[in-house]
């Protein structure tokens, strides 16, 4: 289906359908990359920024995949995506999001060089514990322009030095949203599923139920690793996403999406 005719479906479809259905089934209209893009542009227009969504999108998405988000959000409204994130958020948390979605991480190579793995632990260490006050921009340039495998080497020897993990010292030595963007790209690193299943679970648990992050998570990892993300929910959890869902929703919002979660087994 051409994008514009789906574009008119999905304008009858809001003036038929509200609330958290009507988001849901709106989502799924989008194309996938149009769809992140569309997830992006809300989180900035108008007052105040939903740094977490732009946060998680970034983090977890793979060079190739932040590629053609910013291709959709160019054709779709008009701009940079670049530049909107640079003109919606500042200091280094705009310098975090920036160099996330120049995608300078490496998504296939394999290789690690442990002379190197050792040298990016002591910089970070350097940079961190060893003293008073952080040089943000080292873990930032680490974070963000290493390859995953090379990172969990990096991980790994930072713990041999420092005696603590680097979640635990990010913890320590920043906070607020450049906090969450740099232990997101640690989770994401180290099991992309278990950082959807954490926010899936953060999204359904306790009162209320945040919508957004539910509906994005999974209609945007439906096609792709959905059923890899229900499986490591219920080790880290010991219950299931459907369970959880049903516990939390209800009508036909709840089906909806108990159809696009699919089967327990």
């Amino acid at each position: 289906m051409a994008w514009w005719k789906a574009w008119d479906l999905t304008e009858t479809l809001q003036s038929e359908l509200s609330g958290k259905f009507e988001r849901l089934i709106v989502a799924l209209m989008y194309p996938p990359y149009r769809f992140e893009a569309k997830e992006l542009h809300d989180a900035m227009k108008g007052l105040g920024t939903e740094e977490g969504v732009i946060i998680e999108i970034l983090a977890s998405r793979t060079k190739n995949q932040l590629r053609e988000i910013m291709k959709a959000y160019e054709e779709d409204y008009g701009s940079s995506l670049e530049e909107d994130i640079r003109g919606d958020t500042s200091g280094y948390l705009e310098r975090i999001l920036v160099c996330l979605l120049q995608g300078s991480r490496d998504d296939v190579s394999g290789f690690v060089d442990p002379g190197q793995a050792v040298q990016d632990a002591q910089d970070l260490y350097a940079a961190g514990e060893k003293i008073h006050g952080t040089d943000e921009m080292k873990f930032i340039t680490i974070l963000c322009t290493r390859s995953a495998t090379h990172l969990m080497r990096v991980f790994e020897e930072y713990e041999k030095i420092a005696g603590k993990s680097i979640e635990d010292s990010i913890q320590s030595e920043t906070h607020g949203s450049l906090e969450e963007a740099m232990l997101t790209v640690v989770k994401c690193t180290r099991n992309l599923h278990s950082y959807f299943a954490e926010r899936l679970y953060n999204a359904l648990k306790g009162a209320g139920t945040r919508d957004g992050t539910l509906i994005r998570n999974i209609v945007s990892r439906s096609e792709i690793d959905l059923n890899l993300i229900k499986c490591q929910f219920t080790k880290m959890y010991g219950k299931t996403l459907s369970s959880m869902i049903v516990g939390d929703t209800s009508g036909d919002y709840k089906n909806a999406l108990l159809n696009l979660v699919g089967s327990d087994s």
